[in-house]
C-alpha cells in the first residue's frame, strides 16, 4: 500500500514538472534576455564611463587645482585678517594712549591756566580775563571738539609767553583800578616785573597797584611823597621815567595797614575790656599806694639795735630807753611800748609788743588781697571775653557761613584780645602782690626778730633775788 502511494505521488510530481517545464524554459529565456540586455547596458556604461573618465579626471584635476588655489587664498586672507586684527589692536592701544595723553595735556594745561590766573598780577588780570574764561569753560562745552578745547587752552599759554616777552622791558596798557576813595577809574598801568603802577585818566588816582582781599579789581596805594607821585604819572603818561620799587612786594603796605593804635586795639576787645581795664587801674593804684607805704618804713639800724640790746642786758634801763627812742619804724614803736611795761611780768611785755605787731601787720597787709584778687580775676575776665567773642563768631558763621574770613575776624579778635589783656593784667598783678606781700612780711619778720631778741636779753638781765625793787629804783 505504501509503495503504491509513493508511485502515485512520483507520477503526480512528474506530471506537474512536465506541465511547468514550458514555463521554466520561458522564464529561463526571459532571464537570458534580461541578462543579455544588462550585459549590453553594462558594456555601454563601461564605454560611457571610459569616454567620460578622462574629462572628469581633467575636471577633477582642475577642481583640485582650484581648491589648492582657494586654500592658498584662504590662508593668505586668514594671515591678512590676523595681521589686520593685530594692527587694529595696536591702533586701539595707540588711540587709548593718545587719549590718555590728550587728557593729561588738557589737565596739565588746565593746571597751568589756574596757576597763571592766580600768579598773574591783579592789574594784568583784566587783559587775559576773556582768554582765561574761555579756556576754563571749554572742557564743559560738549559741542566743542577735543582739538578746539586744546586750542582754547593753548591760547592762554601763548598769551603767557607773549606776556613774558612784553614784560622784559616793562609793559604799559589800559585798565581799571579802585582808588583810595573806593571809586573805579579808568587809566593806564605800567608793569615791570612784580611791580605795577597806575595813573587814572583824570589824575585823581596815582600810585602802586596792588590786590586787596575780596576785590577783583586792582587797588591803588598812594605813594608817600609828591615827587614819587609825579614820577609815576610821567612814567605812565610817556612810558619813560623812574619806577618806584617796593622790595617787599607790597607786604610793607599790608603790614602798615594792620597796625593800629592802643585805643583801636582795646576797642576790638569788646565790652569785657571795661572791667578788665577797671580792675587793672584799681590794682595799679592800690599797688602804688602800698609800695609808697612800705617804702616809707625805715628799719632800725643794726648799730642802734645792738646798743639797745646791750643796755638791756647790762640792766642799764636809762640807756636802753634812750636807745629805744632813737629806733625808727614799727620796730621802734614796738620796743618803746614794751619798755613802758618794764618791771611787770614778761608775758605782759610780750603781749603788749605782740599787740603792736598785730596792728602793724594789719596796717601793712590792708588792701594787698585786692591786688591778689586782680591777679586771679583778670584771666577769668579774659576767658569771659574769649567765650563771648567765640559766640559772636559762631553767630557770624550762622549768618554768613565760613567763606568770608574778614567777617569772622571780629569775634576771633575780641576773643584773643580779651585773653591777652587778662594775662597782661594778671601777670604784673601777681608779681606786685608777691613783692608787696614779701616786703610786708619782711617788716613783720624784723619786728618779730627784734622782739625775741629784746625778750631774751631781758630774761638774761633779771637778777636771782628781788627784781621788782631794782626796777622801781631804776625808774
Amino acid at each position: 500500500m505504501m509503495k503504491r502511494w509513493t508511485s502515485v505521488m512520483a507520477a503526480w510530481l512528474l506530471t506537474v514538472m512536465l506541465a511547468h517545464a514550458a514555463e521554466f524554459d520561458e522564464a529561463a529565456q526571459s532571464a537570458q534576455r534580461d541578462l543579455d540586455a544588462a550585459l549590453r547596458e553594462l558594456s555601454e556604461l563601461r564605454e560611457q564611463i571610459a569616454n567620460e573618465k578622462i574629462p572628469l579626471s581633467r575636471e577633477l584635476s582642475a577642481r583640485e587645482t582650484t581648491l589648492l588655489n582657494v586654500r592658498a587664498e584662504y590662508d593668505r586672507v586668514a594671515r591678512l585678517l590676523d595681521s589686520r586684527n593685530l594692527d587694529l589692536n595696536n591702533l586701539r592701544t595707540e588711540i587709548k594712549a593718545r587719549q590718555e595723553e590728550r587728557t593729561y595735556v588738557s589737565n596739565l594745561l588746565a593746571e597751568y591756566i589756574r596757576n597763571f590766573e592766580t600768579r598773574v598780577h591783579i592789574a594784568e588780570l583784566q587783559r587775559y580775563q576773556a582768554a582765561l574764561e574761555a579756556a576754563r569753560l571749554a572742557p564743559e562745552k560738549t559741542e566743542l571738539s577735543h582739538g578746539e578745547i586744546l586750542a582754547k587752552q593753548a591760547a592762554v599759554v601763548e598769551a603767557s609767553l607773549q606776556r613774558l616777552l612784553d614784560a622784559l622791558g616793562g609793559d604799559r596798557f589800559e585798565g581799571r583800578a579802585v582808588g583810595e576813595d573806593g571809586l573805579v577809574r579808568s587809566g593806564k598801568f605800567v608793569v615791570f616785573g612784580p611791580v605795577a603802577v597806575f595813573a587814572s585818566d583824570d589824575g585823581r588816582s596815582i600810585g602802586l597797584a596792588e590786590q586787596r582781599l575780596g576785590s577783583l579789581e586792582a587797588a591803588v596805594v598812594a605813594l608817600p611823597t609828591a615827587e614819587l607821585t609825579r614820577e609815576v604819572q610821567t612814567l605812565v603818561t610817556t612810558g619813560r621815567g623812574r619806577l618806584p620799587v617796593d622790595p617787599t612786594l607790597g607786604n610793607a603796605h599790608k603790614i602798615a595797614r594792620t597796625r593800629e593804635t592802643l585805643t583801636e586795639h582795646i576797642r576790638k576787645g569788646g565790652p569785657v575790656m571795661v572791667p578788665i581795664l577797671g580792675l587793672a587801674a584799681a590794682a595799679l593804684v592800690v599797688a602804688l599806694i602800698k609800695w609808697v607805704q612800705l617804702a616809707q618804713i625805715r628799719a632800725p639800724s643794726a648799730r642802734l639795735v645792738n646798743a639797745f640790746l646791750d643796755a638791756v642786758e647790762r640792766r642799764d634801763f636809762e640807756a636802753a630807753r634812750a636807745s629805744a627812742r632813737e629806733l625808727s619804724g614799727p620796730g621802734g614803736d614796738m620796743i618803746r611800748a614794751g619798755m613802758e611795761h618794764l618791771g611787770q611780768p614778761s608775758e605782759l611785755v610780750e603781749e603788749v609788743m605782740y599787740e603792736r605787731m598785730m596792728v602793724t601787720r594789719l596796717k601793712l597787709q590792708s588792701w594787698l588781697p585786692f591786688v591778689g584778687l586782680a591777679a586771679s580775676a583778670a584771666p577769668l575776665l579774659g576767658l569771659l571775653g574769649t567765650v563771648t567773642g567765640m559766640i559772636n563768631t559762631f553767630k557770624m558763621i550762622t549768618v554768613f557761613g565760613t567763606g568770608d574770613a574778614k567777617t569772622l575776624s571780629g569775634g576771633i579778635s575780641e576773643a584773643l584780645i580779651t585773653t591777652e589783656f587778662g594775662l597782661i593784667v594778671a601777670i604784673p598783678s601777681l608779681i606786685l602782690y608777691a613783692f608787696l606781700t614779701r616786703k610786708a612780711r619782711g617788716v613783720i619778720d624784723d619786728m618779730e626778730k627784734l622782739a625775741v631778741a629784746f625778750l631774751n636779753r631781758l630774761a638774761k638781765s633779771k637778777p636771782a633775788e628781788p627784781a621788782a625793787e631794782a626796777v622801781a629804783a631804776a625808774r
